[in-house]
């Protein structure tokens, strides 16, 4: 009797750890779209939807009779307190079913972490006007700050999901070359979204009319900084791209087993991928559409990075 009460508990652990791990996955999915549609907001112009009022928007809890800028930022708004409450539930959930030692309350603090700061971030953009044509070094660098910390919320949120899957630990360690390759690989993507970030920028303040006129407006010695700064990060993406393919390529040789296999062709044909789309997005003068399905591929491309690392500096590899 003692034999199948313990068994029914242990069933019922595992269901609710199932279910945590489903929760969290779809935490991961949900803050995704809410940062593609932060994308659109910025693409758009719709950042000063509701003026410099913050959490209000244009001094009222629900606008009445909103133009359409302002039902496109007041909608981020509400998505993005939704995704706060989900990592709220995430946080209270982890406390109440892992001890204290279990990495899956390690990750749920840091997304609670990088969450609030995210809103802080958010917030300082609209109460210090750093929206829509706002064209100050300010907003530049807060905008990749911004950027910044939403890839940290992301590895977060996505170590969380891992670890309430059965991931092992992550032990960092720099025991041999591709160790290396790999913190160049996961810095350099870092910076290319930051980068990315300021030329989206730039992008949407100072439009070409044509891919000429583009690549002038980008070397004129006269031009806007934001306008100059976009050559830089096609070829940091270029660069940082092909870290990636030969960390996937030396993970490939060395024999890399469980899920990092898949991961590593995940990784090489999602760099090829976005690259193709960054180079389309330049032909065809980085449509708002566009813009999205790149920074949409960014993004997994971060998150599948993230995975392989996991897997990388699994502790039981020591």
């Amino acid at each position: 009797m003692a034999t199948g009460n313990v068994s029914l508990a242990q069933a019922g652990a595992e269901r609710g750890a199932n279910r945590f791990a489903r929760y969290a996955w779809g935490v991961v999915l949900y803050n995704v779209a809410v940062i593609l549609w932060g994308a659109y907001v910025r693409a758009t112009g719709s950042g000063a939807g509701c003026g410099s009022h913050w959490p209000l928007c244009n001094g009222e809890v629900i606008p009445r009779s909103p133009q359409m800028e302002t039902i496109i930022e007041f909608t981020h708004r509400i998505t993005s307190g939704l995704a706060l409450l989900l990592v709220v539930g995430l946080l209270v959930w982890a406390w109440r079913a892992y001890p204290r030692e279990h990495p899956v309350w390690l990750g749920a603090r840091l997304s609670m972490f990088f969450m609030i700061t995210e809103s802080l971030v958010g917030a300082s953009l609209v109460l210090f006007e750093l929206v829509a044509y706002n064209l100050s070094f300010t907003r530049a660098v807060v905008m990749a700050i911004h950027l910044l910390n939403t890839l940290f919320l992301l590895a977060a949120l996505t170590l969380t999901a891992w670890w309430a899957s059965g991931g092992p630990r992550v032990r960092l360690r720099f025991t041999h070359g591709r160790m290396w390759l790999l913190a160049l690989a996961l810095v350099g993507t870092m910076l290319v979204g930051m980068t990315g970030a300021i030329t989206a920028l730039g992008d949407t303040l100072f439009p070409a009319s044509s891919l000429a006129e583009g690549i002038q407006q980008d070397f004129s010695p006269t031009a806007h900084f934001l306008v100059r700064l976009r050559v830089f990060h096609p070829l940091m993406a270029v660069f940082v791209g092909g870290v990636i393919v030969l960390l996937a390529r030396k993970g490939l040789r060395a024999g890399v087993e469980g899920p990092a296999r898949p991961l590593a062709y995940a990784l090489v044909a999602l760099v090829i991928i976005q690259l193709t789309a960054g180079f389309v997005n330049v032909l065809l003068l980085a449509p708002v559409w566009l813009q999205i399905v790149h920074l949409l591929l960014a993004d997994t491309l971060w998150i599948v990075l993230v995975l392989y690392a996991a897997w990388e500096l699994r502790a039981e590899a020591v």
